[in-house]
């Protein structure tokens, strides 16, 4: 079998060109095989590229774990990039994914895709929570850059509310202008260099708590490198015109025989 590497930020991912249908979408234990970092490629997901009329293609994502999951932002960027070398997408991509339709402006390289408007936002003191195409747990810290994020994170996805169902989760701070955030992703269970729709939900929170970079833009960085989210902002807390900004590269391209 063929496979891609590609990364956002950071966030890596294996990508299977699918439009032969000859992957078993259905095969979990294959996907965390792939996954795996020692006994595999080695990614923090792994997607594939399906034919679906109407649109350009359809982006179904797997988490490490080996489950079909939900919306991955930086699995979406890079893997509008990977179209692009396909030659499906030229400057502008339409797609499906598990949580609807998609949006992409596209440059080699740097892609900036339009999330879902997101109208649901539980505020508490200590801690916000909301689904930008998977859900977040967002909650700002002091010395977010030396803080425990796998354990706290472990904590927080494992406690009674989401150790059913499972939330991503992240940590917080405004340093100078930008948001620094680090994420703790289920499916992975452990923290990831980068994470998309964490970062664009962490971007949505600032904004509520005016501590963007600008009224309707917010600068992102985490481990993996630097974001941007853009978005717009209504009276009742609820944004559209959602998108996420940032560069989707390409690492190496290989075959494995599959056992």
């Amino acid at each position: 079998m063929n496979f891609y590497k590609y990364q956002g930020t950071g966030n890596d991912f294996i990508i299977i060109d699918n439009r032969d249908l000859k992957f078993n979408r259905a095969d979990n234990k294959l996907v965390a095989k792939l996954c795996d970092r020692r006994f595999g490629i080695g990614a923090d997901g792994l997607m594939l590229l399906q034919t679906k009329a109407g649109y350009d293609f359809e982006m179904v994502y797997y988490n490490s774990d080996g489950n079909e999951s939900s919306m991955c932002g930086n699995g979406g960027r890079c893997i509008v990039e990977f179209a692009r070398t396909l030659g499906l997408v030229n400057e502008k991509a339409h797609f499906i994914a598990i949580d609807g339709e998609h949006e992409a402006l596209v440059k080699p390289g740097f892609i900036t895709l339009k999330m879902k408007d997101v109208n649901d936002i539980e505020l508490h003191s200590d801690f916000s929570f909301l689904n930008t195409g998977s859900p977040h747990y967002v909650a700002f810290v002091d010395n977010v850059a030396t803080y425990n994020v796998f354990e706290e994170g472990k904590k927080i996805r494992n406690n009674d509310r989401f150790k059913v169902e499972g939330t991503n989760v992240n940590f917080i701070e405004k340093i100078n202008s930008d948001l620094f955030v680090r994420t703790y992703e289920r499916g992975v269970e452990g923290e990831t260099y980068s994470c998309g729709t964490g970062v664009t939900a962490a971007a949505l929170v600032a904004a509520i708590k005016n501590v963007s970079t600008e009224k309707n833009y917010c600068n992102i960085k985490t481990l993996g490198g630097n974001l941007k989210v853009k978005f717009n902002k209504q009276s009742d807390n609820s944004f559209t015109d959602v998108w996420l900004e940032g560069p989707a590269t390409f690492v190496f391209k290989g075959d494995i025989e599959l056992k």
